[in-house]
């Protein structure tokens, strides 16, 4: 039996600014959650923030150690570099982590691990002075796998996928050739159009979707809707997103999942 292809083109449903939250001594942009956009447009992406994080030796180490549960974190290195601890190690010991430019943290929190210890300190004990702007979100896991067990994986730059499409440069964090796998079918990438162009970016039918905005602009979707750096783009149904009119430097992540169906219940930096 031959396999159907959806083709139909997504549309735009909303264009949104991210809004600036201040957070363990950054200025984060916070695209997810938010007020206007429905959790069930978004389902299973919980969270997506951008920040720069900024590491000088002379400066005093900032504690940032956290817990969380219930869900998949990823930490993104868009450029920089930076390092970090997550207690997932034997007898939940700490384990550190460097993420250079274009690597990707998973951990899958579970039932429950601490993140974020001593951000920046490998640089610190280097005498570095660094700044890693970053991408971090939170996917839901099943109400049925919130208990698992913990573990930490780091993607290094080359082993993340890339492939060329049209104008643009594509890295799959999650998706075809990825050693990550989310609890739900998904798909994330990086996309990159440095002369600006256009691109047509198959998106599994059933998925929801949206694209946040890390630099330039572009029209998305069927109904060709722009957004520029700091938004969000939240796609309604269909299997394929056309981007076009791109401008030079443009570069979005597009996040996709089938969604769970299950509302989440927010604890703080619990999600059960």
């Amino acid at each position: 039996m031959a396999t159907q292809i959806e083709t139909a083109q997504r549309e735009v449903v909303l264009v949104e600014d991210a809004h600036v939250r201040p957070m363990m001594g950054n200025q984060v942009l916070e695209s997810l959650p938010s007020r206007h956009i429905p959790y069930s447009q978004v389902d299973p992406f919980i969270l997506v923030h951008e920040a720069e994080v900024k590491v000088d030796p002379a400066r005093e180490a900032q504690d940032t150690t956290h817990p969380h549960r219930g869900f998949d974190n990823l930490w993104y290195a868009i450029s920089g570099s930076s390092s970090t601890g997550h207690s997932t190690g034997p007898g939940g010991s700490f384990e550190r982590a460097k993420l250079d430019e274009g690597s990707l943290l998973f951990i899958r929190t579970g039932r429950g691990v601490l993140h974020a210890e001593g951000i920046g300190d490998d640089e610190r004990r280097e005498g570095k002075v660094t700044t890693m702007r970053g991408l971090l979100f939170w996917v839901n896991l099943a109400r049925k796998d919130k208990n698992v067990e913990p573990f930490a994986k780091v993607v290094k730059p080359n082993d993340v996928p890339v492939r060329k499409d049209g104008d643009a440069t594509i890295r799959v964090l999650v998706g075809e050739g990825s050693p990550v796998e989310l609890g739900t079918p998904g798909l994330i990438l990086d996309v990159q159009l440095p002369n600006g162009g256009a691109v047509s970016i198959p998106v599994k039918a059933g998925f929801n979707g949206f694209v946040h905005m890390l630099d330039g602009e572009a029209g998305f979707g069927a109904n060709n809707s722009r957004a520029k750096r700091g938004q969000i783009a939240v796609l309604g149904p269909g299997g394929v997103l056309a981007v076009e009119g791109a401008q030079p430097s443009t570069r979005f992540v597009l996040m996709a999942g089938k969604p769970y169906g299950e509302w989440p219940v927010y604890n703080g930096p619990y999600v059960d």
